[in-house]
């Protein structure tokens, strides 16, 4: 049985792994450990950063996720972002990533919260699949960045 829950400091050191193997998996990058540590702490420390999901099976973490807001001045209600998201490779495939979002949905309920977004990888197409299955769309919008590293 998967059990979800709002994660707490106990939880950090499985947030930072799963962090670590998804920049790895996903984009072939090596994340500083020292700042994806701080950067994982602002979240736990502060909910006006976001908070993060954990997926538990027999009190082993095996997945999490991370809600952070978007004010939308259009709709007069927060968007809420699902990022950093990581189920253990041996889990994937049974339903765990559902649980954790229709959790987050859960707990939007009530909150002014118009609606989820997340952004996928070009090539993720199981991903895609996954997100399409839960309902959710393609936006017609592409992102842009300018990193100031």
């Amino acid at each position: 049985m998967t059990t979800i829950r709002v994660a707490n400091f106990a939880d950090r050191d499985h947030i930072v792994a799963f962090n670590q193997a998804m920049a790895l998996e996903t984009e072939k990058l090596q994340l500083n450990v020292a700042r994806l540590q701080a950067g994982v702490e602002a979240v736990l420390a502060d909910p006006e950063h976001g908070f993060y999901l954990v997926a538990e099976q027999e009190n082993d973490i095996i997945a999490c996720l991370m809600i952070t807001f978007e004010w939308s001045d259009w709709r007069n209600a927060w968007w809420w972002w699902v990022q950093s998201v990581y189920v253990r490779p041996d889990c994937r495939g049974s339903g765990v990533y559902r649980d954790l979002y229709l959790h987050a949905r859960s707990l939007s309920e009530g909150r002014n919260v118009c609606g989820f977004r997340l952004y996928v990888d070009h090539d993720n197409k199981a991903a895609q699949s996954t997100y399409s299955a839960l309902g959710m769309s393609e936006a017609r919008y592409r992102m842009f960045e300018h990193l100031n590293d």
